[in-house]
């Protein structure tokens, strides 16, 4: 019967192998070679857990023989159970130390448990023993890339190939790789060879898409997540990133519409939930906010991936939130890589600051810091700027390069070689001028690309890691009872944070109120922050501003149509006219600060205030009119204010920054005299004093190294 058995398992005749192995059984219970054959017929009907439960009782039997504890461990990684398969694979490892199938799947399993260290040890052995194995080489591709290894990655993956080159699972992988690495045309290239051998691989189709996006080729991308959806129409994560490329676009009707898919089918996707409120917020749709507000607030508490920072702090003003949300997508995405080793210390004659950037150019960045640059003093301190933005030639961009003494385009630098560039280069201080904005590098500091590593002007809030060693603030910014909610120490200087570039040219146009859209006659209220900026709290304010006002106009930025159309009917449903609402569209820096002449006042906003856009307002000689908050992002205006002098335009509650709206619009006297001495000041105060600004700034980079080089940690420091 044994026999009869035997023949019909190797012909592929399974069940009539099971039937007779069973009346084997019945007859004789331990009987050694039934029980494992019954195990492999099981496993050939993919029963995985019956497999392992017939392949067990032949291990007890006879824990010595090899080749039942790798058929044991195989089927328990078959039906799932990989910790104990792991067990079994050890001990057939022990008993057939040359047999690289063992090793191999012990190198899986312990893949699959997340051990990459481990799994690659496993998996060398494997391909030791046999060279030409090229799954092993896949796989040990597979954990190198998990230990951010990526050049030996990529090395494994092109073995595996050249063994085997229709593996379209390493071309797809390979292309990860060099995408990880911003060596985006090559992991194209890598991609479309594994849809070249397999024309319906969705995922090899979804991540040639997540490349496209990063390269900003969104209508290309678009196109590459359909291909992956028409093959996988429930890819939730296809639907997800279709509908932050459409989002890029500013075609936010149709991001929704691809976000409500991907939730239908798996509303917990990493950050999704997060990314369809503040699409919706771009759009100025604000059905259901609070609820989803609540919902996500909840969900952070929680420890959950449901919002990014960025997109965080600007819809809540709550500062112990925003570290939560920091930590989370910190851990996710940019843990400490301690790949590389210690920076020996070194004291050179210059402290080397290296300023880190996407937005060397025409950028608001960048027309804050230009003068920065210009002012820092070159006896004591060096300059380099790593440019990991676009490589676009305008006139900011030439004049950064002229400021410092060395300017590098590292945009096609993976974050490790630009973190080794930054080393060898012997800055003391990166500066990261990105934070958790769009575009930012923040793998370099994870990478440690200088011994001192500081968080500045670009993110209003905390990073939540413990590699980024200070933030540049003010006391306005972050008061001393909000220090725990910071994961730097906090670099105070004495007046705003924020530096200014007084050689900000305003063009000598003279706009009439008929070119920029406003009535002849009115009080102008104006905000022209980016349009996601205004909540509904703002918005029934300024409604309750523009009643109490009469005549007055409320002058907007206009972002997109979209949050123009839904702010006219947010306007009609608060009972005001919305020809009351003017947009002001987009033009060129110079102009945009000249027709600032037309308005009476600027209206802050919140829970993100003005920041460039408050400075320009200033620079103009518009009062801005501010509420405080309690987070970085509330508080930007504030700090600005005090600094140009007029802290009595810092309201502390919503009545009173209504009552002073109110109070300026209808006693034009007071608000000019307000205006005089905002012109008087704009020269005099420390807001516009670029060389003291930078000689502040320069004595908390000394403080920084100082502390450094005493061995001493980072500490609060106080300018």
């Amino acid at each position: 019967m044994l026999q009869q058995a035997i023949q019909a398992f190797q012909v592929g005749s399974f069940e009539r192998a099971d039937s007779i192995l069973k009346k084997v059984l019945l007859v004789t219970p331990k009987n050694l070679p039934a029980l494992h054959i019954l195990g492999l017929t099981k496993a050939s009907q993919e029963q995985y857990r019956e497999a392992a439960e017939f392949l067990g009782r032949a291990a007890r039997l006879n824990p010595n023989d090899a080749s039942i504890q790798y058929n044991l461990a195989k089927a328990l990684a078959d039906f799932g159970a990989d910790k104990e398969s792991v067990h079994h694979y050890k001990k057939a490892a022990e008993l057939a130390p040359n047999n690289p199938e063992v090793w191999f799947g012990y190198g899986k399993s312990l893949s699959t448990l997340g051990v990459y260290e481990d799994a690659i040890v496993t998996l060398t052995k494997a391909v030791n023993i046999q060279p030409n194995y090229s799954e092993a080489f896949f796989y040990l591709g597979y954990n190198l890339n998990h230990l951010k290894r990526y050049d030996e990655a990529i090395s494994s993956y092109e073995k595996a190939l050249a063994l085997n080159p229709t593996l379209e699972g390493a071309w797809s992988n390979k292309g990860l790789i060099l995408s990880e690495l911003k060596r985006y045309d090559e992991a194209i290239s890598s991609y479309e060879e594994a849809i070249t051998l397999m024309p319906d691989y969705y995922q090899a189709w979804y991540n040639k898409g997540l490349v496209l996006n990063e390269l900003k080729r969104y209508a290309e991308a678009i196109l590459s997540f359909d291909m992956s959806l028409r093959i996988k129409p429930e890819f939730e994560q296809a639907w997800y990133n279709k509908g932050l490329s459409l989002n890029e676009l500013k075609r936010y009707d149709e991001a929704i519409a691809s976000y409500e898919k991907a939730i239908n089918i798996k509303s917990d996707v990493d950050y999704l939930s997060g990314s369809y409120l503040f699409t919706k917020v771009l759009s100025g749709n604000w059905d259901s906010l609070t609820k989803e507000l609540n919902k996500i607030s909840e969900d952070i508490y929680k420890g959950k991936r449901v919002i990014t920072p960025f997109n965080f702090l600007v819809i809540k003003d709550d500062p112990a939130l925003n570290l939560k949300v920091a930590k989370i997508w910190a851990g996710h995405r940019f843990s400490s890589n301690i790949s590389l080793p210690d920076i020996p210390k070194k004291k050179g004659k210059k402290i080397r600051i290296g300023y880190f950037s996407a937005d060397f150019h025409n950028h608001a960045t960048a027309y804050l810091i230009a003068e920065l640059f210009e002012q820092h003093d070159k006896s004591k301190f060096e300059c380099v700027a790593f440019s990991f933005g676009p490589n676009v030639e305008d006139e900011m961009r030439n004049r950064l390069i002229r400021s410092v003494d060395q300017f590098i385009d590292v945009h096609e630098k993976s974050d490790r070689e630009v973190a080794l560039l930054s080393r060898g280069l012997e800055v003391d201080i990166a500066v990261d001028l990105k934070g958790y904005t769009g575009d930012s590098r923040t793998g370099i500091f994870a990478y440690r690309a200088a011994p001192i590593q500081v968080n500045y002007l670009g993110y209003p809030g905390t990073m939540g890691v413990d590699y980024i060693d200070y933030i540049i603030a003010d006391q306005i910014l972050i008061p001393s009872i909000s220090q725990k909610y910071y994961s730097e120490r906090i670099a105070y200087l004495p007046n705003s944070y924020q530096v200014n570039d007084r050689k900000r040219i305003i063009a000598d146009r003279q706009f009439s109120r008929q070119e920029l859209g406003l009535p002849e006659r009115g009080f102008v209220f104006c905000c022209f922050n980016n349009n996601y900026k205004i909540t509904p709290t703002m918005l029934d304010r300024w409604i309750r501003i523009l009643k109490g006002v009469e005549g007055s106009i409320l002058w907007l930025f206009e972002d997109n149509t979209w949050a123009a159309e839904n702010l006219k009917k947010e306007v009609e449903r608060r009972g005001v006219d919305s020809t009351r609402i003017v947009f002001a569209k987009r033009m060129p820096l110079q102009e945009h600060l000249a027709r600032h002449r037309q308005a009476n006042l600027f209206l802050d906003t919140l829970p993100c205030n003005a920041h460039t856009t408050a400075s320009d307002a200033l620079w103009t000689g518009l009062p801005v009119l501010t509420l405080m908050g309690e987070s970085f992002a509330s508080r930007v205006a504030a700090s600005l204010l005090q600094a140009i002098e007029l802290p009595e335009l810092i309201a502390a509650t919503l009545e009173e920054y209504e009552a002073l709206a109110i109070e300026f619009g209808t006693n034009p006297q007071k608000l000019d005299a307000i205006k005089q001495r905002l012109l008087d000041k704009q020269l005099s105060a420390p807001l516009f004093d670029t060389p003291l600004f930078a000689k502040h700034l320069e004595a908390a980079y000394t403080q920084m190294m100082e502390r450094y080089w005493a061995d001493l940690p980072p500490e609060n420091l106080y300018v």
